[in-house]
């Protein structure tokens, strides 16, 4: 089993932060949408924001959590949904059933020394045909003590992410950047202001006025650079 990396207070201050930023979130949640399938699982549910508003469109979901105090938070806040599951996983899992019909992981392969035996691991908790869909931070020069607090071993682009999918056998078919001009603020309030996205002004005034835009003109081009990088990847049939 891989170790839970990180500042766990840091990283619930962090998610609890980020759970204010709702049209982030939303546009997060559509990008993954057409890839779930009937049964997906969720690897690093967190506080289950994500979670919520994908089981509304899925029969059933499964969300699942590393950290066992945050595990605990999850399973009272998801109790009364009845189509979800709460269950705690680590990767590499030791219980690979292939019954999901997808696996999706947000801001979670960052922090994981193994990240190929991590994504296989995904895999082979996903039928044949299935998908494996991630966001992960983009770019190393954006690496800050934000980052190590919250247990970021590394920061991706494109071509190091199309290695690691390569790598664990599984075939690309979405990969790009997303939220160009969110990277722009992460990289100065993070690394030139040394702030950590909590709640509060900066993060209401990126979610209400800068997210929209940028989500609007990503929807036309794809921008050469990002905060994150979105993937699909397809396991083998």
């Amino acid at each position: 089993m891989a170790d839970i990396t990180g500042d766990q207070r840091i990283q619930s201050e962090v998610l609890e932060g980020l759970a204010t930023a709702v049209n982030h979130r939303r546009w997060f949640v559509e990008l993954a949408l057409p890839y779930l399938g009937d049964n997906p699982i969720e690897i690093g549910s967190g506080l289950g924001d994500y979670a919520l508003e994908w089981a509304e469109r899925v029969p059933r979901f499964t969300a699942t959590e590393a950290d066992p105090d945050r595990l605990v938070q999850l399973k009272e806040r998801l109790a009364d949904h009845t189509n979800i599951d709460v269950r705690q996983m680590l990767l590499p899992a030791a219980d690979a059933s292939g019954e999901y019909s997808s696996a999706v992981s947000y801001n979670v392969l960052e922090h994981i020394e193994d990240h190929v035996g991590a994504l296989r691991s995904m895999a082979e908790l996903v039928r044949p045909g299935g998908r494996i869909i991630l966001i992960v931070p983009a770019f190393m020069f954006a690496m800050s003590q934000v980052d190590i607090a919250t247990g970021h071993i590394r920061r991706y682009t494109k071509k190091t992410m199309r290695a690691a999918m390569t790598e664990a056998g599984l075939t690309i078919e979405k990969l790009h950047y997303a939220n160009a001009l969110g990277l722009i603020g992460y990289y100065g309030a993070t690394s030139i202001f040394k702030l950590a996205p909590k709640e509060g002004p900066m993060v209401k005034v990126y979610d209400s006025v800068v997210l929209p835009v940028t989500k609007a003109a990503e929807s036309i081009v794809k921008p050469p650079f990002g905060q994150s990088v979105f993937v699909v990847a397809k396991v083998p049939g």
